[in-house]
């Protein structure tokens, strides 16, 4: 259920088609929105595009951008009443540029944490064209909770379980990575100029091994991923860590090779030498 979930979101929320010369809903849709908020006593923003908003908590976090990676739950509906759409209680994940345009500038109004309503009039939704269940020149309503920004919260919420469910203590750091010192070392930290000589073991969350070396390797960290690269400075010469990498610190939305986009990364890493 959950897979079909997501599945008929991403066709709701697909691109419509550019061919919305048959007719402009505009003046009709924006009558239809304002007797909508005046029938229910709502206030709502205007946007220059025709998107009205109302923001019933601006949250806290972080505020999401057009090519961002969001978690949101939702619920679609038209002025009728009738629901169209919705998420699970535990939300969804879109990346901002799969949107209907009225959602990619609406979201943008609300911080990590928020929450409100958003009343999509039909050029910035679907047009004049059918689109699944909804009608052509049809007015969208969602009601929404921003959840997260990319993975950040996600991931950071991930390796909290991932430490306590493996009764291991770590310190985090100011860009959200985590480390543990596994031996001490006793030579000198490198900086993030220097070429390492290391072993490592590189892993998922759910410990499938996705790179390890085979031997000794030399890596200038300068070219490393940023939470692997950081995570070497915490390391003294001779000593070994693991460092929990959350995907901003790593391959982001995307992913590369065999990671998937948003994944944590874990490195089991022995600092041989700094050359």
């Amino acid at each position: 259920m959950r897979y079909l979930t997501i599945f008929l979101a991403l066709i709701v929320f697909s691109s419509c088609s550019e061919d919305d010369s048959v007719k402009d809903y505009r003046e009709e849709n924006d009558l239809e929105i304002l007797q909508y908020l005046s029938e229910n006593n709502l206030t709502a923003e205007k946007s220059s595009s025709g998107l009205y908003y109302i923001i019933d908590n601006p949250g806290t976090g972080e505020v999401p951008v057009t090519n961002d990676r969001v978690k949101v739950v939702y619920k679609g509906y038209f002025t009728d009443g009738t629901t169209f759409d919705e998420s699970s209680e535990e939300g969804v994940s879109f990346t901002l540029q799969n949107l209907i345009t009225g959602w990619m500038e609406g979201i943008t109004y609300f911080k990590e944490g928020g929450s409100g309503k958003l009343f999509i009039p039909a050029h910035l939704g679907y047009g004049s064209k059918d689109s699944g269940n909804i009608p052509a020149g049809s007015v969208l309503i969602f009601d929404i909770e921003l959840v997260y920004v990319n993975y950040a919260t996600e991931n950071d919420e991930q390796i909290q379980n991932y430490l306590s469910d493996n009764d291991i203590m770590a310190e985090k750091t100011e860009t959200g990575l985590y480390y543990t010192i596994n031996t001490i070392g006793t030579g000198e930290q490198p900086t993030l100029t220097n070429n390492v000589t290391v072993t490592y073991t590189g892993y998922l969350l759910d410990d499938q091994v996705f790179d390890e070396s085979t031997d000794n390797i030399n890596f200038d960290l300068g070219t490393l991923i940023p939470g692997f690269a950081e995570g070497m400075t915490y390391l003294n010469e001779g000593g070994s860590g693991t460092f929990f990498i959350p995907a901003h610190l790593a391959y982001g939305n995307n992913g590369a090779f065999n990671i998937p986009g948003g994944s944590v990364l874990i490195f089991n890493v022995e600092l041989i030498s700094i050359n």
